[in-house]
């Protein structure tokens, strides 16, 4: 049921936008399978690893960015060089510690634990499995987002101004736009060419496509330092104190386990780095204290917490300089690595 908001009432759940049934939806028939322009990225195999071969190119300006997520060990890549959507797409990773392979599956890099894996499939609880469904995937920017504004989210526009404010400290850096979704604002940030490489990294397959299908007629995002990373939130596939900034929007009532997700935030983070995310409140200093006690049993699907609750994890997990912005059921939050 849909609920209008109240300036009164700052507790709002929609469970429309939350379905409880995600594997209804992961159907392929859904989702078509993304086609390739010859002229930017050639649909080929991943490039093989020939040590005698003459041909490729050892790009080293990414072997200390992308890690294993099995040990952390900074990945070799082979393949043309530069750091964008079709270099990458060509490339070939490899752990020099595990030797396991990696490589671009479709139009991302797969850098997940199980990558590669024939027989093993992993499903995560509800809050994840959702978004990996083709038919969400596809409405996520066609209706389902604009709802956010009903619980007071300012809208994309608004909320990637408030990030880049807090960015500051990080401009020319690397960003992480983690649980990126269908890339809304990993493009923002691509295009604002503030940084020196973007990253969108979602754990959904069907929203890394969507993300390409958005993007794959711009040159001007297809040409600049933007990576698309399947990869999980709780194992993130970089090097400890090798990024600048991580982006988490409408993201954190989603993780399976939001300390776990925080705490490899701030391992990822260099010294100063920020940490800025979104996400919609449980309650407010305005939500009836007759409501309050039956707010997590009503969103018990997902994480939502409290102003109070997301401050102290943050908190817990390393961060200082923790500051946020409230709207309504919307909060944005910034924090800070030592």
């Amino acid at each position: 049921m849909a609920v209008a908001a109240q300036p009164t009432l700052r507790f709002h759940h929609n469970s429309a936008f939350f379905p409880t049934n995600p594997r209804l939806f992961r159907n392929p028939q859904f989702y078509p399978r993304p086609s390739f322009a010859p002229a930017r990225i050639r649909a080929s195999s991943a490039v093989a690893f020939e040590p005698e071969s003459t041909t490729e190119v050892r790009d080293t300006s990414s072997v200390d960015l992308f890690a294993c997520p099995i040990c952390y060990e900074p990945l070799i890549r082979k393949g043309p060089s530069g750091f964008n959507l079709p270099a990458i797409y060509r490339s070939a990773f490899k752990c020099r510690k595990c030797n396991k392979s990696y490589s671009s599956k479709n139009i991302y890099l797969d850098l997940t634990v199980t990558s590669g894996t024939k027989e093993y499939n992993e499903f995560k609880p509800v809050g994840t499995e959702l978004f990996r469904s083709p038919l969400v995937s596809f409405v996520y920017e066609r209706g389902w987002r604009q709802n956010f504004n009903s619980r007071g989210f300012p809208g994309p526009d608004e909320e990637f101004n408030m990030a880049q404010e807090y960015f500051k400290p990080a401009e020319g850096g690397v960003l992480v736009d983690v649980s990126c979704g269908s890339g809304l604002f990993s493009r923002k940030f691509a295009k604002s060419g503030g940084y020196s490489r973007v990253i969108a990294l979602d754990f959904s397959e069907n929203m890394l496509r969507q993300c390409f299908d958005f993007i794959k007629n711009d040159d001007a995002i297809l040409s600049s330092n933007l990576a698309l990373v399947r990869a999980d939130i709780s194992r993130l596939p970089f090097s400890s104190g090798s990024v600048d900034a991580v982006h988490a929007g409408a993201a954190l009532h989603c993780w399976p386990s939001p300390s776990n997700a925080v705490a490899e935030i701030n391992r990822i983070l260099r010294s100063g780095g920020v940490f800025v995310g979104t996400t919609f409140l449980r309650v407010t200093s305005s939500t009836p204290a007759l409501l309050r006690p039956f707010s997590q049993n009503i969103t018990r699907n997902y994480n939502y917490l409290t102003e109070g609750e997301i401050e102290d994890l943050c908190k817990s997990c390393g961060f200082i300089n923790y500051t946020k912005k409230v709207q309504q059921s919307f909060i944005m939050f910034s924090a800070q690595k030592p």
